[in-house]
């Protein structure tokens, strides 16, 4: 998958979860949890853009890397409004999966840069494996 596939996937998770925090009643409840979903549904997207004109390769990964955490907050945010019967879990079961899906991409990327990092750093002084 490249960079604007990935991107266009991150906007359109951010739209869904923004959706679905839409449909949830308008307690006091209800309203935190809408919050915290889209806060944290956007910034996944947002941080990955920002990973995309990374000053260094550590910023990148840093971004890359707060992108999954935020996948996994919306996860869960998805996963108690399920839980709680905010709405039915049918109606979630397309964006978890889809969650699901974004959070091994990133976990993926992110093992596979760090691993890249250590074979460089070995190589580069000296050391084998």
């Amino acid at each position: 998958m490249d960079k604007h596939e990935l991107n266009r996937r991150l906007l359109l998770f951010g739209v869904r979860s923004i959706r679905v925090a839409n449909t949830l009643n308008r307690s006091a409840t209800g309203r935190h949890v809408a919050m915290q979903l889209v806060r944290a549904a956007t910034s996944a997207g947002a941080n990955y853009c920002e990973a995309s004109g990374a000053e260094s390769r550590q910023d990148f990964l840093h971004k890359m890397q707060i992108s999954l955490k935020e996948l996994r907050e919306s996860e869960y945010w998805l996963r108690l409004i399920s839980e709680a019967e905010f709405l039915p879990a049918k109606r979630l079961r397309e964006i978890l999966d889809e969650a699901d899906q974004l959070i091994r991409i990133f976990v993926s990327a992110v093992t596979t840069y760090k691993s890249r990092r250590v074979s460089e750093a070995s190589h580069e002084d000296g050391s084998h494996g």
